[in-house]
């Protein structure tokens, strides 16, 4: 048994960047380069592997890495069983079927019988025999969009972010198959020798992504305004209250979802909080 736990990351691609972020954010101290193999995480017993994103899962799967992070939608075409500890809030897509603007197909039961050209063959074929739609399931590596335009299908499956790469080559999404977004995994055998260091992985970077969704609100206001602001604080609990050095003053504390900061400020203000302050949380334990 190793005692240094081995991750599996991309070394490049869309799943990048955002895996080293979380990584970083979640406090691992390492270093890279363009051609890193293997990074030594300086203060927790984890080597990190720079693998093509594809590989990740053949890493975990043979015992090469205790874990990884990879795609959703590349485990499911894997067609490999490995347990998904965390989804990890980036990376996100969705695998859809398209097929040409003009074309007078609208929903999947229109594609029986229909030429479908993709690069996750595995996946679509499960899915259309799920649905008991009989289609020929062409397998492409690259320049799926084109497909119908050359004659080589009558529709495609394929992943899109914004769907702005479809409507590019004259394409329109008829259904979503699946949604994707990167996911931290292991294997039955890790998770067995490991449960304690792969439970710690988690936190530290359950932690990062509970934070990345809140902000902390810390405010003044009269004490006799309290009921009417807490009523506008929906945070983790209630909100923390602080008495000030001027009589009937009180500061609130809160934590709110970040996506809730811009509305809520007028709503505090008009109810008598000032000197708000926002602030940015680096982790959160619930």
């Amino acid at each position: 048994m190793r005692d240094r736990l081995r991750l599996a990351v991309p070394n490049k691609g869309r799943l990048m960047e955002s895996t080293l972020a979380l990584l970083h954010d979640a406090g691992l101290v390492f270093e890279t380069t363009e051609r890193s193999l293997v990074s030594r995480v300086q203060n927790h017993p984890i080597d990190i592997l720079f693998v093509r994103t594809g590989d990740v899962i053949e890493f975990v799967n043979d015992g090469v890495a205790e874990a990884g992070i990879t795609g959703g939608d590349i485990l499911a075409d894997s067609g490999i069983e490995l347990h998904v500890l965390r989804e990890l809030g980036f990376g996100r897509c969705r695998l859809v079927a398209a097929v040409p603007s003009d074309s007078p197909f609208e929903s999947f039961a229109d594609l029986r019988g229909a030429r479908i050209a993709t690069s996750h063959a595995r996946i679509a074929r499960s899915f259309f025999a799920a649905q008991e739609i009989p289609v020929d399931v062409i397998t492409l590596s690259g320049a799926v969009e084109v497909a119908p335009r050359l004659g080589l299908a009558d529709a495609i499956v394929d992943l899109v972010s914004t769907g702005s790469t479809l409507a590019g080559n004259g394409l329109r999404a008829i259904g979503d198959i699946l949604t994707s977004e990167a996911v931290l995994l292991t294997s039955e055998p890790a998770r067995l020798a490991h449960p304690d260091e792969l439970d710690g992985i988690v936190t530290m970077l359950g932690s990062v992504i509970a934070a990345r969704g809140r902000k902390y609100l810390m405010m003044n206001a009269p004490a006799d305004r309290l009921r009417e602001l807490e009523d506008l604080l929906p945070g983790l609990e209630s909100p923390s209250i602080i008495p000030l050095a001027h009589a009937g003053m009180i500061a609130i504390h809160s934590v709110v979802g970040a996506d809730e900061v811009w509305g809520l400020l007028p709503r505090l203000k008009a109810a008598g909080a000032s000197g708000i302050l926002v602030l940015p949380i680096e982790k959160i334990l619930p």
